[in-house]
C-alpha cells in the first residue's frame, strides 16, 4: 500500500534500485492481495446439501417438462411463450447447479509427483512426470473414485513400463524415462491418459499366458487391440520377477471394474519398444444429462446427447446387412429391438441414430426419433446391475419411465460380438 510506495520512492531517489524493479515488486504485492481476497470469498458447503439441491433441480426439470406438455395440448400461444422462457431459466439453473460440483483434476494429478519420485527411487530408475490439462474439470465424486485406478496405472508404468537406464541406453533411448498424465474434454466426456515411453506391452508373453489360462485358442491370432484387453482378465500378470510393487495382487481387472462402475471405459495403445498409453474415458457427471429421446417398439429410451453425432433415415433393406454405407464408410448397425429382445409393432421406416464413444462408432436402429430433452438420471437398483447397456432411468414429463442407454458399453458389446462372430466364421470348416 502507501507504505510500500513510500519506501519505493526513497529507494529510487537514492538510486539504490531501478524504477522497474520497484514497479514489479508493487505489482506482485497487488496480485498477492487480490488472490487473498479471492480465497476469502470461498465457501465450504457440505456435499450432502449440494446433492439435495441438484436433486431438487432435477425434479424441477421433470416438472417443467410436464407443464410444457400440458401447454402443447392447450395450444395457448401466450402460455407457451412464458413456459419456454421458464424452461430456459431452469436449464441455466441446472447447468449452474452441476458446475458447483465440478473440480479441477490438477489436485489429483499433483499427488502423483511424489509417488513417481518415491517409487522410481525405490526401483533405482530415473523417471520424469509431465502433467498436462490439470485445469480440466469433472464431477467431484468422479475425481475421488478415479484416484485409485490412476495410482495403479502410474505404478504399473514405473514398474513394468519403463525399463532400467542401462536397457534404455542400450536401445538408443535417453536414460531418463518419461510418464505423462493428461486430461482433456472430448464430446462431453473427460479423457484421462496415462502414457509412458517404456518398452511397450509384450504381445507374445501376454498371448502365451492367455493360452495357458485357456482364454485364447492355441492357434488363434487376435489383433493387438484384443490382446491388450487380455491384461484386464482376473489374475493376469506376466511379470517375470514379482517385485514389491507388482506382487500386490491388485490386478488390472480391478482397474477396469472401477472404471466401468463409473460408466467409463479404458482403451490401450502400445508399440513395442516405444511405450504404452492407457486412455480412460469418463462421463462428465453422474446426475443430469442432455439426452435424445427415441422410441423402440412401445418403450422409450434416452441416448446421452454428447454421444449422438447425427440422425439418418434408411430404407429397410440396409437392416439385413448389419451395416450401412455412410459417406463412403461402413457404419455397423445395432438394433436396440434385438439387443433388448423387445416385441411390439415395427415401424415401416426405421431411423438410425449415429453414436460414438472414444474411437468406436455405430448406428442405433430405432423406430422413432422424438427429439432432445433434459434427463435426470436415477441409478437403477442392484436388481438391474446385470443389465448390459443401461446406465440408469429417468422420468419423462408424461410420468413414464425411460431407460438411459450406456453407449460406451453398448458399442463395446457390439464390437465384442462382431469379433467373436468373425472368429467363429474363421474357425468354421469350409462347406
Amino acid at each position: 500500500g502507501s507504505g510500500g510506495s513510500k519506501v519505493g520512492e526513497l529507494a529510487i531517489e537514492t538510486r539504490a534500485v531501478h524504477p522497474q524493479v520497484v514497479e514489479a515488486a508493487l505489482k506482485k504485492q497487488g496480485e498477492a492481495r487480490k488472490r487473498q481476497a479471492q480465497e476469502a470469498q470461498l465457501l465450504r458447503v457440505q456435499a450432502g446439501k449440494l446433492d439435495a439441491l441438484i436433486d431438487r433441480v432435477g425434479e424441477l426439470v421433470i416438472a417443467s417438462a410436464g407443464v410444457g406438455q400440458v401447454a402443447n395440448r392447450l395450444g395457448d400461444a401466450e402460455l407457451h411463450e412464458s413456459i419456454s422462457a421458464m424452461s430456459r431459466l431452469i436449464e441455466d439453473l441446472r447447468d449452474g447447479a452441476m458446475r458447483l460440483r465440478m473440480v479441477e483434476i490438477g489436485e489429483t494429478f499433483n499427488r502423483f509427483r511424489r509417488i513417481v519420485r518415491d517409487v522410481a527411487q525405490q526401483l533405482g530408475k530415473d523417471i520424469e512426470l509431465t502433467i498436462s490439462g490439470a485445469d480440466t474439470e469433472l464431477d467431484k465424486s468422479l475425481v475421488e473414485q478415479i484416484a485409485d485406478p490412476l495410482t495403479h496405472l502410474v505404478r504399473n508404468a514405473i514398474d513394468h513400463g519403463i525399463e532400467s537406464s542401462e536397457q534404455r541406453l542400450a536401445s538408443g533411448k535417453p536414460a531418463r524415462g518419461h510418464i505423462r498424465l493428461d486430461a482433456h474434454h472430448e464430446a462431453g466426456n473427460v479423457i484421462i491418459e496415462v502414457s509412458d515411453d517404456g518398452g511397450g506391452l509384450k504381445r507374445e508373453a501376454i498371448l502365451a499366458k492367455a493360452r495357458q489360462k485357456g482364454l485364447v485358442a492355441a492357434d488363434a491370432n487376435p489383433p493387438d487391440s484384443e490382446v491388450w484387453q487380455l491384461i484386464f482378465e482376473p489374475g493376469f500378470s506376466t511379470a517375470q520377477q514379482v517385485s514389491d510393487l507388482s506382487g500386490r495382487g491388485v490386478g488390472m481387472d480391478v482397474v477396469r471394474r472401477n472404471i466401468e462402475a463409473l460408466r467409463g471405459s479404458i482403451e490401450i495403445e502400445s508399440k513395442p519398444g516405444q511405450g504404452s498409453s492407457f486412455r480412460i474415458c469418463l462421463p462428465l457427471t453422474l446426475a443430469i444429462i442432455g439426452g435424445f429421446l427415441v422410441r423402440v417398439a412401445d418403450s422409450h429410451y434416452v441416448v446421452p446427447l454428447d454421444t449422438v453425432i447425427e440422425c439418418v433415415d434408411v430404407a429397410s433393406e440396409a437392416m439385413d446387412k448389419g451395416y450401412v454405407e455412410l459417406r463412403g464408410e461402413a457404419l455397423p448397425l445395432l438394433s436396440l429391438r434385438r439387443h433388448f429382445g423387445l416385441r411390439g409393432t415395427t415401424a415401416r421406416r426405421e431411423s438410425i441414430l449415429v453414436v460414438a464413444s472414444g474411437r468406436r462408432r455405430a448406428g442405433l436402429l430405432v423406430d422413432h426419433l422424438e427429439g432432445e430433452l433434459q434427463a435426470v438420471i436415477k441409478p437403477l437398483g442392484q436388481l438391474f446391475a446385470r443389465l448390459s447397456g443401461i446406465a440408469g432411468s429417468t422420468i419423462l414429463g408424461s410420468g413414464e419411465v425411460a431407460l438411459v442407454l450406456d453407449v460406451p458399453l453398448l458399442l463395446a458389446d457390439a464390437t465384442r460380438r462382431e469379433s467373436s462372430a468373425a472368429r467363429l466364421a474363421s474357425t468354421r470348416p469350409p462347406d
